[in-house]
């Protein structure tokens, strides 16, 4: 089998005469198994195999993307890269920043404590049948579905410098789902909508609780059905992790995105309401707001050692105490706005440039139980689980919806209500952070699936929080 660095070596041989050039090879395998309404669904398997080349010439900077890892096709690849970077000499809109001058060697493979193949596809549908029974344990639930995925990807960048940077993980994402209907009313919960993906193998699965999570899943949305509409009003709100991801993905990663801060994804993605003269003083929330770049937590889903530009990836304070440090930007970035960032320059596969993206973007916990939180609450509400999410093209107003709530009164939990929306402003919001659950209330979380770009880019991202409580937070339900 042709392995990612045998492939850079072969580039290296026929690379063309530049000033600097890097090649990065990624094989991405995947495989996806489910089960739907108790009938096995296909198995779904990919292979993706490819190399960008990319190249300094004269100031300016080319890339070209092959799926030919032929000698030919790696030199037409190299000749392609070298003719952009001529063309886009004295064009650029930044200087190109400086290679570092130490070489690099990192040769890294992630082994996970139970291998995915430790088991076999047969006995992975058995399981994931068993879990579906499970699920159908009324006849109002309508629709249900479980489902597994993995991808084994390596990756491997060489330099004309001499570096050498390989990295190989496998991520999992594990999917439940049931949907109970009655009288023309349908409710749904599920096992964190998308939102559990970690790195490692079948360890992972029994590491979230998956192979225990069907009761409890078909259990709820048969309760969702029987509850009453979420309340309209002001009040204090109480986010469970598996909603605090997609509040801190949304509302403080894309922001801070320094491309998005100079103008890149304006036409697709919006723009930010940060500026570059807000690093260093700007309250972006409460003190007890401290979010972190951390691409070193092991599991996570977007931990790793070297960004795809080969600058080394360590933990950085975004937020501190509630005031903006630093941006998510890469090298690039970093060289046009004058100002340091974080190794966060990440491509989705081997035929997309890397770009300004988030990483493992993590909520520091503070130093309550979640009983504590849920008792210094007189009059709000705690929802769990992201279902919908809204947010204008400048990435400050937003709306979310979630599946389940529950109401709190005079510090303890009330009664499960459905439809649970909130919306508010970015500042607003994080400024009115008031609690923060402790280290052992904190989940592993993310998605596989975050878009930008142009052609778009579908990566994963990784987040941690611990629940938090927010004051004077518009609460309303739907239906």
């Amino acid at each position: 089998m042709t392995l990612p660095a045998d492939i850079a070596a072969r580039f290296a041989a026929v690379a063309p005469a530049c000033d600097f050039w890097s090649v990065r090879v990624m094989r991405s395998r995947a495989e996806y198994l489910a089960v739907t309404r108790g009938v096995a669904e296909p198995v779904a398997l990919s292979d993706d195999f490819g190399v960008m080349v990319t190249v300094h010439a004269g100031g300016g900077l080319g890339y070209a993307a092959t799926s030919d890892i032929s000698a030919a096709g790696l030199t037409r690849a190299g000749r392609a890269a070298l003719e952009w970077a001529q063309r886009s000499a004295g064009r650029m809109v930044a200087p190109l920043p400086p290679r570092s001058t130490n070489t690099i060697h990192h040769d890294h493979e992630d082994r996970p404590r139970i291998a995915w193949d430790a088991v076999s596809r047969a006995e992975k549908f058995v399981r994931l049948k068993a879990q579906s029974e499970e699920l159908k344990r009324d006849d109002r639930i309508a629709d249900w579905s479980t489902d597994l995925s993995f991808t084994d990807e390596d990756s491997v960048l060489v330099t004309s410098s001499g570096d050498f940077i390989r990295q190989r993980r496998g991520i999992v994402v594990p999917g439940l789902s049931a949907s109970a209907s009655v009288d023309g009313e349908t409710q749904t919960r599920t096992f964190g909508r998308g939102g559990v993906i970690r790195q490692g193998g079948l360890d992972v699965l029994d590491d979230v609780g998956f192979w225990t999570a069907a009761p409890r899943v078909a259990d709820e949305a048969l309760e969702l059905l029987a509850a009453p509409n979420c309340p309209t009003g002001e009040m204090d709100l109480l986010l469970a992790p598996d909603q605090m991801y997609i509040q801190i993905h949304e509302s403080i990663g894309h922001p801070l995105e320094l491309d998005r801060i100079l103008g890149d994804e304006r036409n697709y993605a919006g723009t930010s309401f940060v500026t570059l003269d807000m690093f260093g003083s700007y309250q972006y929330g409460s003190p007890l707001l401290n979010i972190t770049f951390d691409p070193g937590v092991v599991g996570e889903a977007a931990s790793y050692a070297f960004d795809d530009d080969g600058t080394r990836a360590e933990r950085q304070f975004l937020i501190r105490d509630g005031i903006l440090q630093k941006p998510l930007g890469g090298a690039f970035s970093q060289a046009r706005a004058n100002t340091s960032g974080v190794a966060n320059a990440r491509a989705c596969n081997w035929n997309r440039p890397a770009i300004d993206r988030m990483a493992n973007l993590n909520l520091e916990p503070g130093s309550a139980s979640f009983e504590d939180l849920v008792s210094g609450v007189e009059n709000g509400i705690t929802m769990e689980t992201n279902v919908s999410w809204s947010i204008d093209d400048s990435r400050n107003k937003f709306q979310f919806g979630c599946e389940r709530a529950r109401l709190i009164k005079n510090g303890k939990l009330g009664p499960v209500v459905k439809n649970p929306n909130y919306r508010g402003i970015s500042a607003t919001f994080w400024r009115n952070l008031k609690g923060l659950g402790n280290a052992a209330s904190v989940q592993v979380l993310g998605t596989p699936t975050c878009g930008k770009g142009e052609p778009n880019q579908a990566i994963r991202v990784g987040h941690s929080a611990p629940p938090a409580v927010f004051a004077d937070v518009h609460v309303f339900g739907g239906g």
